[in-house]
C-alpha cells in the first residue's frame, strides 16, 4: 500500500465515517434483542448448512456445489443474486426499505487439499480435500447474517452486499481468481460499496471473543522459485564439478540473515524455504537445485526491497562458485490494512454486540489473506473470531488435518456482523441527513 493510498484512505474515511457523532448506534436494545431472537430461530439451519459444507468441500475455482447452495439460499431470502462472478463467486444484494449507501460482507468459500483426520460424523466426504481454514464457517456466518437481516429490511437505510468469494487460497496454476478478480469484475461497484467487513476464525481466541489489530493486521505474501545451476561430477572428485547443493545451503543460510543484518530487526519479516529439490544419486555432485520459498512482511516499503536483496545475495554466492541461477519472484498479496481511524469508528459497534471484555487487541499476524485487495480500495475492517472451546488449553491450528473449530462461534460471528453493518449504514444515513440540513440552512 503506497503513500498515495494511505492519504486516500485518510481523506475517504474522514469524509465518510468520522464526521458526526461517534456514539451513534442503530442497534438499540429492542433491535439487539430482535437480532438475537432471529439468530436463535435460524441457528439449527445455519449449523446444518455449515456441516453440509464441511462434508462437501471444494477446491479453489471449483466451488460449484457450494455456489449453488449459496445462490439458492440467497434467492429464497428475496435477495438480488448474481452468480458466476470470478468463475464461481456469488453476490447477493439486500435492499433496505430506506435510501442509503451500500456496505458489504465478504466470505470465502474454498477448501484446502488436506486429508481430514477428524472422526466426527460430518467430516469431509471428498478424499484429500478439507475445510481446514474455516471457510465453511465464513460462508455459514455470511449466509446466517443474510437470513437475519432479511427480516430487518424496514430498518435498513441502504443496501448490504454479500460477497461469496472463491479461490481465497489461490487459483490453480494457469488460472485467475480470488478477491482481485472479483474486484476487476465489478464486485465493488453497481452499486458502489462504501465499506466492507470480513472475519477469519481464529483458534488462539476462545468462543465469544473477537480480536482486532489497527493498522497492518495480516502480512503481504510473495513467493519465489530459485534455480541454482552448477556442474555435475563424480562424488569422489568434487573439484571437477560445481556443487549446486552446497551453494543452495549457503543461499538458504544467508537469506535468514536478511531480517537480522540487512534490514531493521524490529521489522516483521519472514523468509522461508518450503521446498527444495536437487541431486540424482548419493555419489554424484548435483548440477541443479530448485527451491521454493515465501516472503511475508507487514511493511509495504520493505516488501518492495526484498526481491533486490535476495537477488544480490544469490548472485554473490553463485559468482563465488562459478554457478549460475534463475530467480522467479512473484508478488501475490498485499498486507491486510485496518486503517486506525476506521477501527476507531467501528470498534464501539463490535464492543456493543459482544461486550467490552470480549473484544481484544491482538498482534499483527504474518499469515496472509486476499481480503487485502478490498482493503486497498475502500475502508475495510477485518477481525478474528474466536473458535477455541471454553476450557480447552489448545486447539488444532489453521490448515491442520485436525482443525475443528467450535460451532458455537458461528452465531457469535453472525451477531457481530449484524451490528457492524446496521451501524455502518445508520451512521452514513445520519451523516447524509446532517449534510442536507446544513446545506438547507
Amino acid at each position: 500500500m503506497g503513500k498515495w493510498l494511505h492519504k486516500s484512505f485518510i481523506l475517504l474515511i474522514s469524509a465518510v465515517f468520522l464526521v458526526g457523532p461517534a456514539w451513534l448506534s442503530a442497534v438499540d436494545l429492542k433491535t439487539a434483542t430482535a437480532i438475537d431472537q432471529e439468530i436463535e430461530k435460524n441457528r439449527a439451519e445455519i449449523i446444518k448448512i455449515r456441516r453440509f459444507l464441511h462434508m462437501n468441500p471444494e477446491l479453489s475455482n471449483r466451488e460449484f456445489e457450494t455456489s449453488k447452495l449459496v445462490a439458492n439460499k440467497l434467492t429464497a431470502l428475496g435477495l438480488q443474486v448474481k452468480t458466476g462472478v470470478a468463475m464461481t463467486g456469488v453476490v447477493g444484494l439486500l435492499t433496505g426499505a430506506l435510501p442509503g449507501p451500500t456496505v458489504a460482507i465478504r466470505a470465502d468459500m474454498d477448501a484446502l487439499p488436506v486429508e481430514e483426520q477428524n472422526t466426527f460424523p460430518y467430516k469431509s466426504l471428498n478424499p484429500g480435500v478439507m475445510h481446514a481454514c474455516g471457510h465453511d464457517f465464513h460462508t455459514s456466518i455470511a449466509l446466517g447474517t443474510a437470513m437475519v437481516l432479511s427480516n430487518f429490511k424496514d430498518k435498513i437505510p441502504g443496501k448490504i452486499k454479500f460477497i461469496f468469494q472463491p479461490a481465497e487460497e489461490g487459483a490453480p496454476p494457469g488460472e485467475e481468481g480470488g478477491a482481485d478478480l472479483m474486484i476487476r469484475q465489478g464486485v465493488l461497484v453497481d452499486p458502489p460499496v462504501r465499506a466492507i467487513f470480513g472475519l477469519h476464525v481464529w483458534p488462539d481466541l476462545r468462543v465469544g471473543q473477537a480480536g482486532y489489530a489497527p493498522g497492518y493486521t495480516m502480512a503481504s505474501s510473495d513467493s519465489f522459485t530459485l534455480t541454482i545451476k552448477g556442474k555435475s561430477a563424480h562424488g569422489a572428485r568434487p573439484q571437477e564439478g560445481i556443487d549446486a547443493i552446497v551453494i543452495a545451503t549457503e543461499v538458504i543460510s544467508n537469506l535468514q540473515n536478511i531480517s537480522s543484518r540487512l534490514v531493521d530487526p524490529t521489522e516483521a519479516l519472514v523468509i522461508s524455504i518450503g521446498k527444495i529439490q536437487g541431486g540424482v544419486r548419493s555419489n554424484i555432485i548435483a548440477d541443479k537445485v530448485v527451491m521454493e520459498g515465501t516472503v511475508r512482511t507487514l511493511n509495504p516499503e520493505l516488501r518492495d526491497k526484498i526481491p533486490e536483496i535476495i537477488e544480490k545475495i544469490v548472485a554473490g554466492i553463485c559468482q563465488g562458485y562459478g554457478a549460475s541461477y534463475n530467480l522467479d519472484y512473484e508478488r501475490q498479496l498485499p498486507p491486510v490494512y485496518n486503517h486506525p481511524e476506521f477501527v476507531k469508528a467501528v470498534l464501539p459497534w463490535l464492543t456493543q454486540s459482544l461486550g467490552e471484555a470480549n473484544v481484544v487487541e491482538v498482534k499483527p499476524q504474518l499469515v496472509s489473506e486476499d481480503f487485502a485487495f478490498y482493503a486497498t480500495r475502500i475502508p475495510a475492517f477485518y477481525f478474528f473470531l474466536g473458535v477455541k472451546s471454553p476450557g480447552q488449553a489448545t486447539t488444532a491450528p489453521l490448515h491442520s488435518p485436525n482443525f475443528n473449530p467450535d460451532e458455537k462461534a458461528i452465531t457469535i460471528g453472525i451477531k457481530a456482523m449484524c451490528h457492524l453493518v446496521l451501524n455502518a449504514l445508520e451512521q452514513q444515513a445520519s451523516l447524509k441527513t446532517q449534510a442536507e440540513t446544513t446545506s438547507s440552512n
